[in-house]
């Protein structure tokens, strides 16, 4: 392609792990929840979302949001967020893709909403700091995708122009509201299609060992 893109910018949960829905059911099913539940009470419920928007954004802790959703769903509060996602595993296809773009020169940076760092810290082993250029995780800059500051923020920080970057999220608003802003979206359903796709759009053939 002519326009040459210099940055990618990834989602953490979904995207550089295996994906959440499987994680969130097998802990229902542990926890003998019907199926949907974790969706229901945290997701659809207005007080549920609000509380989620504001872990977020680091306006609760991690350990009150364990509280509130414990009682929703009537479990045990303890260490709720590491129960609910602890089938997350690595995904090699997105990690070693990251990693082929950054030998080839292009700029990887991780924009992630944050789902607290403690008790439980979804991104302990994965090195996020010694891999990737930019770190940006919601909480700490008090702010939740889809806010345009965030991605405004995460764009700063690489130094570059939005025209230049392909940002990658498991959520599909997320990769629209990016797109609002003139970065390239790409929604991560198949980490086979997204790499195919990132490989395309950068030039760069990610999924080369």
């Amino acid at each position: 392609m002519s326009n040459r893109r210099t940055g990618l910018i990834l989602d953490f949960g979904g995207v550089l792990t295996t994906p959440l829905l499987p994680a969130v059911l097998a802990f229902e099913q542990r926890e003998g929840l019907p199926q949907g539940a974790c969706l229901t009470a945290l997701y659809k419920d207005e007080e549920g979302v609000r509380i989620t928007s504001d872990l977020e954004r680091g306006a609760v802790s991690q350990a009150e949001w364990n509280e509130f959703a414990g009682k929703m769903l009537g479990v045990p509060a303890d260490n709720l967020m590491g129960r609910i996602f602890g089938d997350l595993r690595p995904e090699p296809l997105m990690i070693n893709a990251a990693a082929a773009a950054r030998r080839a020169g292009i700029q990887v940076g991780i924009l992630s909403n944050s789902v607290g760092l403690a008790p439980w810290d979804l991104y302990d082993g994965y090195e996020l700091e010694r891999l990737y250029d930019v770190v940006v995780i919601s909480e700490q800059h008090l702010l939740r995708k889809p806010d345009p500051e965030l991605f405004e923020i995460t764009l700063k920080l690489m130094d570059l122009p939005a025209e230049e970057c392909v940002f990658v999220d498991d959520t599909e608003a997320y990769v629209q509201a990016a797109e609002q802003l003139g970065v390239t979206g790409v929604h991560n359903q198949d980490p086979r299609q997204t790499v195919a796709m990132l490989s395309e759009l950068l030039g760069v053939d990610l999924a080369a060992s």
